[in-house]
């Protein structure tokens, strides 16, 4: 909460002069809502969570999933970390194409399959070098005893660069498997239907084009976006992402989005509160204040977590009132996931990505009761 009556006050003028809001309708309610430029409503937490910490001195880690008590977390150097009994143990990943750590790009999504207790299998997201191209691909893992191995690739080429890789996995509640990519630094690609950057992507988890996918053939799912590290389902099957906004000036505008299938969510055509036939409003944008947001997660309320970079927060989303965003945790540094598992809530820093001030204990997974 604030503590300085002054800083209320200013606060409070700000919101009052506030310009260019829009009326998206919310997909719970159907009602309008009044939306105010988000970087002009972030409330502070009302609690200081209490931390646990579960491992430390990971290396630049990316994306946790869970089989019953046990954890895995991919790490952007290509391994891929197990925590089980208290225990940390750094497991070798060995693939047709090495991975190529440089920039964002990396190994970086990673989910296991939903029978992964009978088939050891697992999906990544990793970036490659070929023919001196940076290029991203989706395979299939193995566990064995002595690491991971790939199995195949499913799907080769997605375009990548320094920047704007996404790298978001996974498995939707149809039971398809979802893949966030970046525009790549070519702006254009996200409103190329053709070209596999800048989109949500869907597919079977055999790799194939699922048959009921907007574009007959094509495993886009929806197109317009800059660089989308994260994607979440509310209870009613309802797909949310989180986006990156634009650099430099105008900055910021980074995004949450309500997914539909074929949609056109915009970049590079417009940003923020700007509006243009045929495209999709966010449900909630920045404004000129950037946060990077990467990975988030849905409550047990059906609020979202969202797990940021710049902005070094944990936020909370509330697609029913999505006026602001509330502060849940800071002071940890970038935060580049988030997930929900029996009542607590599991983070992991990116302290260690280049960007950031790592501590001695960096980088770090922790986790704290839900709110």
């Amino acid at each position: 909460m604030f503590k300085a009556a002054g800083m209320l006050a200013a606060l409070i003028m700000t919101l009052t002069t506030l310009t260019g809001c829009f009326e998206p309708k919310s997909p719970a309610t159907g009602a309008v809502v009044d939306v105010v430029q988000p970087s002009k409503g972030i409330e502070s937490r009302r609690a200081e969570p209490v931390l646990e910490t579960i491992a430390e001195k990971l290396k630049t880690p990316w994306a946790i999933d869970f089989d019953g008590d046990t954890i895995y977390i991919s790490e952007r150097e290509g391994d891929i970390v197990k925590i089980a009994g208290g225990k940390t143990e750094r497991q070798k990943v060995k693939l047709l194409k090495p991975v190529l750590q440089k920039g964002e790009g990396g190994f970086l999504g990673f989910v296991l399959a939903p029978d992964f207790d009978r088939s050891r299998q697992a999906y990544a997201y990793h970036t490659y070098q070929e023919k001196g191209k940076m290029l991203n691909r989706v395979v299939l893992l193995r566990q064995t005893g002595n690491g991971w191995q790939e199995v195949k690739p499913l799907l080769e080429n997605i375009p990548g660069s320094i920047y704007h890789n996404g790298g978001r996995l996974a498995i939707g509640p149809d039971k398809q498997l979802y893949i966030t990519t970046g525009d790549a630094q070519t702006e254009s690609s996200a409103q190329d239907k053709k070209s596999l950057a800048g989109k949500i992507l869907r597919m079977t988890l055999q790799g194939k084009v699922p048959k009921d996918n907007p574009f007959p053939g094509s495993y886009v799912f929806s197109y317009g976006h800059r660089n989308s590290q994260g994607i979440a389902w509310d209870s009613t099957g309802h797909l949310y992402s989180s986006e990156h906004g634009p650099s430099g000036s105008p900055g910021g505008h980074d995004e949450m989005n309500l997914i539909k299938p074929g949609a056109n969510y915009g970049w590079p055509l417009v940003i923020g509160d700007e509006k243009k036939e045929g495209t999709e409003p966010p449900l909630y944008h920045t404004g000129e204040k950037a946060i990077a947001p990467s990975g988030i997660a849905t409550d047990s309320q059906d609020r979202f977590l969202v797990a940021t970079l710049v902005g070094e927060t944990l936020y909370r989303f509330d697609p029913k009132q999505p006026q602001q965003l509330q502060v849940v945790l800071d002071k940890q540094g970038r935060l580049r996931d988030v997930k929900v598992k029996d009542g607590y809530v599991y983070v992991i820093t990116n302290n260690t990505d280049g960007r950031g001030k790592p501590g001695p204990t960096d980088d770090r997974l922790f986790r704290f009761k839900e709110q």
